[in-house]
């Protein structure tokens, strides 16, 4: 708890006509970014859709279901959850001419579903059945789904068609869990269910009282359109991935959101005013010139982090491949000082590469597995440090992972939940001299080039006098010898050429000047 207090969180929101870019920032040092896109219509985690099941998949034990997107998703019989034939009735036998509320309430939520079964028992080809996606489409593969429905808030998650209270794990009080369970059991109407987060501790009946109703308000809108059409459909969409953050994360560790557009600061200011009202003021809208994530400091540390290789500190540096099946991570010393022994440079090296991996993780929003190659040490203590220090680093990582000790060729294996495809982002220019192509012209024919914008200076232009500025290399190459091309162009257009090495200029830049001065286009 202390951790989380001391590590200072700010949000920066940048707002463009093609998508919002957000950037996490703790102690001003970027660790997670976010990007959602104005493509029309989008698949987020947490998307709640009427799906009609395609195909059955015995073998398997899996079916796919159409949500109306490109690929089919997937969902696995256990994931159908033991409370489905509820959530299949109401969906059957709710019309625009019945009370949906009465009907959600005398629904049996008994017999649940066997835990033990098989998919071509529980649905049918055609057949509607309401899903949520839990993974967004990665590679080749559709969302992954499940039929057990929640809908999260910033204390409570509500869950329909169930009769469990549930807390979270980080709330140590016994006490305080007493309380918060003996409260939702007694406010909760039949057939809800919830989990209770760690947000929730210390807080009032109201506040969670009224949160509660805000959440079955939110489910209760899905039924209108259930009723009227038996088709694909979306039926509840998350919040957007900036107000997402916000519940997860805003506590009293966030100092800041900056913003750069007008809208999107009134719409997160709404959204705070209901779920911190205290927070309000925290929320600022950017008004200067410079870009934002240029202002914050934030495009240099995107373009330092997102490459192949990753600097640490002291000349250490990480080399990141991802591959379709895992991430492999490789720690390098460089050019560190091997003062020291070399058992303690190597620890400290896997330390500080320990820190901005753990980073990267979250960064990237790297899935799956992970495999990470660390300078080998022969001390058991050593690697033990290590290890524990790895899963301090991300004991406070909200995607769901595992992490096992160095074996003994060094390596660290961690699992780590994918919802959805690792950000990839290219921090690689184009090269001005071979414009990407990875070739440049011959000098034979640079040498025609440049000797047709000579001709052209003295001929057209009446210019008797010139310097030209070149790349050391090719003015090498055009002053060797004593009869060198510079002195026979000279001597066939009857003028002065003066040729400047320029270290600053790429290969194949030249640049030609008057007398004067004067640059000459």
């Amino acid at each position: 708890m202390d951790k989380e207090k001391a590590s200072e969180k700010d949000l920066v929101i940048d707002v463009d006509q093609n998508e919002v870019t957000i950037a996490l920032l703790e102690n001003h040092r970027l660790v997670e970014l976010n990007k959602e896109c104005h493509d029309g219509r989008r698949y987020s985690v947490g998307d709640i859709y009427l799906g009609k099941v395609k195909k059955l998949l015995p073998s398997l034990n899996a079916a796919f279901v159409d949500i109306g997107d490109e690929k089919e998703a997937f969902v696995h019989y256990l994931d159908l959850g033991l409370n489905f034939r509820a959530f299949d009735r109401f969906v059957k036998e709710l019309n625009p001419n019945c009370d949906a509320k009465q009907l959600f309430s005398r629904i049996s939520i008994t017999p649940p579903l066997e835990k033990v079964g098989k998919i071509e028992n529980v649905l049918t080809q055609g057949q509607m059945i309401p899903v949520q996606i839990v993974k967004e489409p990665i590679s080749t593969k559709g969302s992954r789904l499940t039929a057990e429905i929640s809908i999260a808030g910033r204390n409570l998650v509500l869950l329909p068609f169930a009769d469990k209270v549930s807390v979270s794990q980080k709330i140590s009080s016994n006490e305080e869990k007493r309380r918060l369970e003996n409260l939702m059991e007694s406010i909760l109407p039949k057939n809800y269910g919830v989990i209770i987060r760690t947000a929730a501790e210390g807080k009032n009946a109201a506040v969670l009282d009224n949160e509660l109703a805000t959440l079955i308000k939110k489910w209760e809108a899905c039924w209108p359109n259930i009723a009227k059409s038996k088709s694909i459909q979306l039926l509840l969409t998350e919040y957007s991935k900036t107000t997402t953050i916000l519940r997860d994360l805003l506590n009293d560790s966030f100092s800041s959101v900056d913003v750069n557009d007008e809208t999107v600061y009134n719409e997160i200011r709404s959204y705070i005013s209901t779920i911190a009202p205290e927070k309000e003021k925290i929320v600022r809208l950017y008004k200067g010139a410079q870009p934002i994530f240029d202002y914050f400091d934030i495009t240099r540390q995107i373009k330092s982090s997102f490459g192949k290789v990753v600097p640490i500190r002291q000349g250490a540096y990480l080399v990141i491949e991802h591959t379709e099946a895992m991430h492999v991570i490789d720690v390098n010393s460089g050019t560190r000082s091997k003062n020291k022994q070399q058992e303690q440079n190597a620890f400290d090296v896997n330390i500080y590469a320990a820190d901005e991996i753990a980073r990267q993780l979250r960064l990237r929003d790297m899935g799956g597995i992970v495999i990470v190659d660390f300078i080998d040490m022969d001390s058991g203590e050593h690697k033990n440090l290590l290890f524990k220090h790895m899963q301090e680093l991300l004991a406070n990582d909200r995607a769901k992972h595992n992490i096992l000790p160095l074996t003994k060729f060094g390596l660290m294996q961690i699992t780590r939940q994918r919802v959805r495809p690792a950000i990839e982002i290219n921090t690689q220019e184009e090269c001005p001299t071979c414009k990407g192509t990875g070739k440049i012209s011959s000098t034979i024919v640079l040498d025609e080039t440049i000797e047709r914008q000579l001709s052209y200076y003295v001929q057209e232009k009446d210019i008797k006098k010139l310097t030209l500025k070149v790349n050391p290399i090719f003015e090498a190459y055009l002053t060797k010898g004593f009869f060198n091309i510079r002195r026979r162009w000279m001597k066939k257009y009857k003028c002065e050429l003066t040729i400047v090495p320029t270290s600053t200029f790429f290969i194949t830049q030249a640049e030609w000047y008057d007398a004067k001065g004067e640059k000459l286009e």
